[in-house]
């Protein structure tokens, strides 16, 4: 089993062993590996996948859900979820923020579930009502906030709408561009 956390864009698996996603890694002359769970190898993960060098991270333990619970502490968990909407023609909406294309996505609220999150970002940054279809996948990315390192857990979700409805970015979350695109070819 494995999970992966991104460093901006470079990959750190958490992992009980290395399986064919994770092997060509092994090769790297860039890549960081450790296989002894404690304070101080949780530390020094941290601080190789910030480093330029660095391009990704393999850390190594037999108990997965050991060294997942001692990883996470290290951080303060945020979730979020999006959803990848599609509409009758079978295009995807994506959003231009911050000079990135993307998933319209944001933070759960107090007293909101997962789902209803899904639901009302993909509404705020886009204007589009979508229905949810069902769920996607789970992913993870680091990142600094003030004094605090952050990781955010984003549940994702497939949804479907029709794309008569008007497209509206949610300029006060820096979104410059919402569009369908056609992503068969």
């Amino acid at each position: 089993m494995h999970l992966k956390i991104y460093f901006d864009d470079k990959p750190l698996f958490l992992c009980d062993s290395v399986d064919s996603v994770i092997e060509p890694y092994m090769h790297h002359d860039d890549a960081v590996f450790i296989d002894e769970l404690n304070i101080h190898t949780i530390k020094s993960m941290i601080h190789e996948m910030q480093l330029e060098k660095v391009h990704a991270g393999i850390f190594l333990h037999p108990d997965f859900e050991e060294l997942k619970k001692a990883f996470f502490k290290k951080f303060t968990l945020m979730q979020a979820a999006g959803g990848l909407i599609r509409n009758e023609k079978d295009e995807s909406l994506l959003i231009f923020r911050r000079g990135k294309w993307d998933l319209p996505k944001g933070k759960l609220d107090p007293g909101e579930t997962l789902e209803q999150c899904a639901v009302r970002e993909v509404l705020e940054e886009t204007g589009i009502q979508a229905n949810l279809t069902g769920p996607l996948l789970i992913t993870y990315h680091t990142y600094h906030q003030g004094t605090s390192f952050i990781l955010k857990e984003s549940h994702w979700y497939t949804m479907k709408t029709d794309s008569n409805q008007s497209l509206v970015p949610q300029t006060e979350e820096d979104i410059e561009q919402v569009k369908w695109v056609d992503d068969s070819s």
